[in-house]
C-alpha cells in the first residue's frame, strides 16, 4: 500500500517523480516563437489548435479502438492515444484533415516514426523537404521504420 500524495512505496520511492505543472503561457510563447518560426510550422501548430483537428483525432481514436496500427502491423495488440499523420502534414498539407491520413499510435512506435520521417521526408527542424514518394501503407512504413 501507497500513502496518498506518494505514488511508490518505500522500496521504490527512488523512482518517485516531482509533479511540476506546466507553465502553458511559457509552452505556448515556446511554440509560437521559437519552434515556428516559419509560415509552415506556425500553421500546422494552429492546426492543432482548431475544433476541426479535435474532432478529427477523436473520431480517429474512436474508430481505431485506441490501438496502436503500427503495433498492430506486426501482430502485437497496444495502446495508443497519438492520432498521427501517417504522411506528415509538414510533406502533404492538403491531406491534414484527411481521415485516412491519420492512424493511432502509441508513443514508442511515434518516436520511432518521427525519426523515420526525418530521414525519408527531411522533415523537422532545419531540415529540407526531400522530393520522394509518400508511404500512405502503415504497414509499409512499419517495414520501412525497421529497417525490413
Amino acid at each position: 500500500m501507497v500513502e496518498l500524495p506518494k505514488h511508490y512505496c518505500a522500496k521504490h520511492a527512488e523512482q518517485e517523480r516531482v509533479y511540476i505543472p506546466r507553465d502553458k503561457q511559457a509552452m505556448h510563447r515556446y511554440n509560437t516563437v521559437t519552434r515556428n518560426r516559419d509560415d509552415n510550422k506556425r500553421g500546422q501548430y494552429n492546426f492543432y489548435r482548431t475544433k476541426q483537428w479535435v474532432e478529427l483525432r477523436q473520431r480517429v481514436l474512436d474508430e481505431q479502438h485506441y490501438l496502436c496500427q503500427y503495433c498492430k502491423a506486426d501482430g502485437r495488440v497496444s495502446v495508443g492515444k497519438i492520432a498521427d499523420h501517417i504522411v506528415p502534414m509538414e510533406f502533404a498539407p492538403n491531406d491534414k484533415a484527411n481521415v485516412d491520413n491519420i492512424a493511432v499510435t502509441c508513443s514508442r512506435c511515434h518516436t520511432i516514426k518521427t525519426k523515420w520521417e526525418q530521414g525519408y521526408y527531411g522533415t523537422g527542424q532545419d531540415n529540407v523537404l526531400k522530393r520522394v514518394s509518400p508511404v500512405k501503407s502503415v504497414a509499409m512504413i512499419n517495414r520501412l521504420m525497421k529497417g525490413k
